[in-house]
């Protein structure tokens, strides 16, 4: 079978960094969305092993079976392993020789987590202080931790389960000698796995009417490549401790539903708004006004630097900040906002787009 063409020149990083090479990266978490874009991207590379962590036995099947389809001569390059980040044995036991770790398992569902807060905790939170915990007794040199804008001033579970992974990855970054450890914090993902955009596809192509929350919300957008490109930025440019964003751009949800009509034939008046969700914001943010205070603009991202300060405050009543950033809050208001043009062109692009168009 020949194989698809799976690079693309849109990429920041057209091919891994070159410490990957050879090495061994695990994903947790790593059947998701997040996951399959970064082997579609690393597998032909000459990375030495990518190793699949997760609980869920059917979708590593699945996955095992697509690649040895349609990647023959390099599913073997990928490995699979059953446990789950609750249970730090099985963390242990997967991690023994692996180089690098991207940590993308987690609770993610805004409802779901609202209904079964504790559930988000032993997963977001006790998770990834196992994940932290077993990376650095196996001498892993970096771990990159994927957060979400709910992290920042959060109103939900998620979200706060999300701040306190944050708070954790920090914590361990200040002790942690030989492993690095940083985190990505960003908004929604396009047709990632549970997203709004696949559900508005299914309602247009069965008849229904088209279901938004509240036309005027604003959310961050990006796609599952950007994503990625994030993660690779901060695997080579994070200090111990970062927290990483992209700059991206967003839209309300009424433009974005729009877009996606446009695209699948969708009427504006078949639109039915239902209402903010259990949990839900109107707006998000990805840095907040006290991060702003000390964030470094490079370029296309920002960086947090670790609050390196112990816990004798006794000397800051003599030496203390002075000056801070101009930037107050970066939120999905004050960002750069696409029309409908812009916003349908940014999904157009998305290859599960094309893939849904070609159904037609």
């Amino acid at each position: 079978m020949k194989e698809k063409n799976i690079m693309s020149t849109n990429y920041l990083y057209n091919d891994i960094p070159e410490q990957m090479k050879g090495k061994k990266l695990m994903i947790t978490g790593g059947t998701g969305s997040f996951g399959s874009t970064v082997l579609n991207r690393f597998l032909t590379s000459d990375i030495g092993e990518i190793r699949i962590f997760s609980r869920d036995e059917k979708k590593q099947d699945d996955l095992r079976h697509k690649l040895q389809a349609q990647f023959p001569d390099h599913a073997d390059k990928v490995s699979f392993y059953i446990g789950d980040v609750r249970d730090i044995q099985s963390v242990r036991y997967a991690m023994h020789g692996v180089d690098f770790i991207f940590h993308a398992a987690a609770l993610k569902q805004v409802p779901s987590c609202e209904f079964f807060p504790i559930e988000a905790v032993k997963t977001n939170v006790v998770g990834t202080e196992n994940v932290l915990t077993a990376a650095i007794e196996e001498g892993v040199k970096t771990v990159v931790c994927l957060s979400t804008d709910k992290a920042a001033y959060p109103v939900n579970a998620m979200g706060t389960s999300k701040a306190m992974m944050e708070k954790v990855i920090v914590a361990k970054a200040r002790t942690s000698k030989n492993t690095k450890i940083c985190c990505t914090r960003y908004g929604n993902v396009m047709c990632s796995r549970g997203s709004v955009i696949p559900l508005w596809i299914d309602q247009i192509k069965a008849g229904n009417s088209i279901t938004i929350t509240e036309p005027s919300m604003t959310r961050f957008i990006m796609s599952l490549d950007e994503a990625v490109d994030l993660v690779l930025f901060a695997f080579e440019n994070g200090v111990g401790g970062d927290i990483l964003v992209q700059k991206a751009p967003a839209c309300t949800i009424e433009t974005q539903a729009k877009a996606v009509m446009e695209l699948f034939g969708g009427r504006e008046e078949d639109i039915k708004v239902i209402g903010i969700r259990h949990g839900e914001k109107v707006y998000e943010t990805l840095l907040t006004n006290e991060e702003c205070a000390h964030a470094i603009d490079m370029g296309n991202f920002y960086r947090v630097p670790c609050d390196t300060r112990g816990l004798n405050y006794d000397k800051y009543f003599k030496d203390g900040d002075i000056t801070r950033n101009a930037l107050m809050e970066f939120n999905s208001n004050n960002t750069v906002l696409l029309d409908v043009k812009e916003t349908k062109e940014k999904i157009a692009m998305l290859a599960y787009i094309q893939e849904r168009l070609a159904e037609e």
